[in-house]
């Protein structure tokens, strides 16, 4: 396979990477860490831009070729109008991957960007070395869809800013908003930063994606970790604990004390965690390919 087919493409304006989807959407991305460790991708969620993973650029890339990204809607990507759907959101990250020059990756993502990683896991097995699905879920809640219908409705009606203090309450866990300032010092922002319409149709993409693709998911083989907070109330236990059992061989971490930002409340026991399991996926890739 070569670096770009599909008609993808990549671009450079300046010092920023775009990746060129069919559609003629950009989306940017940066490659940092360590250039001969193995490749790892990193999907954000709803809202959210690449500095989500601000926390995880630097410690797993000391062994890892880390790749993020702004999903399309977010960031320094092309913001088009909706709508959008989560099939060509895992296009734009094989997209991603193309531009990079890489064939394969460690994929991680997380929230929505988790179920993105699904879909690759699925429909790209090819493209994956190994995944790690964190705070994410395989199946729709009636409850959840009201509630991210009612938070699309607040951006467009109230702005980003009204939506950022309404949902600080299910990204972070009650402990850490009252002895901690940075997860919402850095979980707010990204989510406010984000233009209403461009999240309400993130929202749309979520919710008219398919539960059928859960029965799927017994057919990735490739190593998976599921990861969730311990206080996470937008993505329960319960949640992980399904994708844990649908896919064939999938570990499943339970870190105490943290909710659905996970990766910011215990950004060091997550990346440990993380950390570990990379390493001996890769070890398990190498094997295989011996």
């Amino acid at each position: 396979m070569g670096p770009f087919p599909k008609g993808y493409r990549t671009v450079n304006n300046g010092a920023m990477p775009f990746a060129v989807a069919d559609d003629g959407t950009r989306i940017h991305f940066e490659v940092s860490g360590e250039a001969s460790g193995p490749p790892l991708l990193m999907i954000q969620g709803l809202g959210a831009d690449a500095r989500g993973w601000l926390l995880q650029r630097r410690a797993l890339g000391r062994r890892h070729r880390v790749i993020t990204f702004d999903n399309r809607g977010v960031g320094r990507s092309d913001k088009p109008d909706g709508p959008y759907d989560l099939e060509t959101m895992a296009g734009d990250a094989v997209a991603v991957l193309d531009a990079a020059g890489c064939e394969s990756a460690h994929v991680m993502g997380a929230s929505m960007g988790g179920v993105i990683a699904q879909i690759l896991g699925v429909r790209h097995p090819a493209r994956v070395r190994s995944l790690v699905l964190a705070c994410t879920a395989c199946r729709h809640e009636p409850w959840r869809v009201g509630l991210l219908g009612e938070w699309a409705d607040t951006a467009l009606t109230h702005g980003m800013r009204a939506l950022g203090n309404r949902s600080l309450r299910w990204l972070v866990g009650p402990r850490n908003r009252r002895r901690l300032s940075l997860s919402a010092n850095l979980l707010a922002p990204l989510i406010s930063s984000a233009p209403p319409a461009a999240f309400a149709a993130q929202v749309g993409a979520i919710l008219s994606m398919d539960d059928a693709m859960r029965d799927e998911l017994a057919t990735i083989a490739a190593p998976t970790l599921v990861v969730v907070g311990s206080q996470d109330i937008l993505t329960p236990m319960g949640d992980s604990e399904e994708l844990a059992e649908r896919i064939p061989g999938a570990e499943l971490a339970i870190i105490p004390g943290a909710a659905h930002g996970v990766m910011v409340e215990q950004a060091g026991t997550f990346n440990r965690i993380v950390g570990d399991f990379l390493d001996r996926a890769s070890g398990f890739s190498l094997r295989a390919s011996a």
